[in-house]
């Protein structure tokens, strides 16, 4: 049995994710001690036991521990079997880190699969939806991956009440992927999603992004969510290129004003054009399993980035005790730094 201490180092519930999703994958019981015993609050939250029973059915796998708080957990995982499932998160935890758990698991079960997640789409502590469709999944689909998503409704935080549907296909084996350079000229986008708000508000989040950037204003559009759980606001800022896409979210908060969640939105979306690389921050940590598999079956990959988080260095160490795959970063003089996943 595998022995993973949650406390080393980001302490997240990132290690309980890709422990559990690699467990389901290789067939290796796993125990978890110090779960998220590097936050304020340690144990499983309600996403993260959302996720515990999601591959708990998908795996047929027996779990102990499985109770919000618990600080242990083990899974000794069985056959993984597709088909349809709803899992549901309550309240606003994310419907999308629930996805991206069960998702690994998924590509190698015996049939398709239909997923229906209830919970939170935009919330500012975990990848929004339309990040895991346009950013994410365009992706996995260049490494064998037949992956379609869609948002029933949406979840802001602190209401939650989003709807998501994945339909996932068995893959026939993971491909490597080479992301080291931008290809073609930037093409961005931006949109102001608002709910049971006023769309002035979107508009000005726009307006500011537009007047700052001189963006064709075609680029720019505010869009009134019909169905939700409850009200919200985000901006989105999307710099695509032909080979990869980044998408930069701004959250709206009671007291925040637009131009300032706007004004914040495109500083960050700047930092990262001028940063010159095709991967971000958060879409390096979560290529970073998918690759693992992809080495598994004899297929490097690599991607250049910015400095790897402390998330992505922690999901290094967990992804190399369950797979045999030699994963190494060189950082380089610019400040940029070379992934490359390969199996041993």
């Amino acid at each position: 049995m595998i022995e993973i201490n949650g406390r080393e180092g980001e302490g997240g519930g990132q290690t309980v994710r890709s422990s559990l999703a690699l467990a389901a994958v290789t067939g290796q019981p796993v125990r978890i001690t110090n779960i998220r015993g590097g936050r304020k609050k340690p144990g499983l939250l309600r996403q993260h036991l959302a996720g515990v029973r999601a591959i708990q059915q998908v795996c047929s796998g027996e779990v102990s521990g499985d109770q919000l708080g618990s600080c242990e957990l083990t899974l000794v995982p069985g056959e993984l079997s597709g088909g349809d499932y709803r899992f549901e998160v309550g309240s606003a935890g994310s419907a999308i880190l629930v996805a991206q758990t069960i998702l690994p698991v998924l590509l190698h079960a015996d049939a398709s699969s239909t997923i229906t997640i209830g919970g939170g789409t935009h919330a500012s502590w975990a990848p929004p939806f339309d990040f895991f469709l346009r950013c994410y999944l365009p992706l996995l689909a260049r490494m064998n991956a037949n992956v379609d998503a869609d948002i029933e409704s949406h979840g802001f935080y602190p209401a939650g009440g989003g709807r998501m549907v994945m339909k996932v296909e068995p893959s026939t084996g993971m491909s490597g992927l080479e992301l080291m350079n931008r290809v073609g000229r930037l093409k961005p986008s931006v949109t102001a999603l608002v709910s049971r708000i006023p769309e002035s508000v979107g508009q000005r989040e726009c307006d500011v992004i537009a007047r700052k950037t001189g963006w064709d204003k075609k680029a720019f559009q505010v869009v009134d969510v019909q169905r939700a759980g409850g009200p919200g606001n985000v901006v989105m800022i999307e710099l695509g290129f032909d080979n990869v896409s980044e998408l930069i979210i701004g959250f709206g908060k009671v007291g925040v004003k637009a131009e300032q969640v706007a004004r914040a939105a495109l500083r960050e979306a700047r930092a990262h054009l001028v940063s010159e690389v095709p991967v971000g921050v958060y879409l390096a940590d979560q290529l970073l399993l998918p690759m693992g598999l992809a080495a598994r079956n004899g297929h490097r990959s690599e991607f250049c980035t910015g400095p790897l988080s402390l998330h992505s260095q922690t999901h290094i160490d967990v992804l190399q005790r369950f797979l045999n795959v030699d994963i190494r970063c060189v950082s380089n003089e610019n400040g940029t730094v070379h992934v490359s996943v390969e199996g041993i």
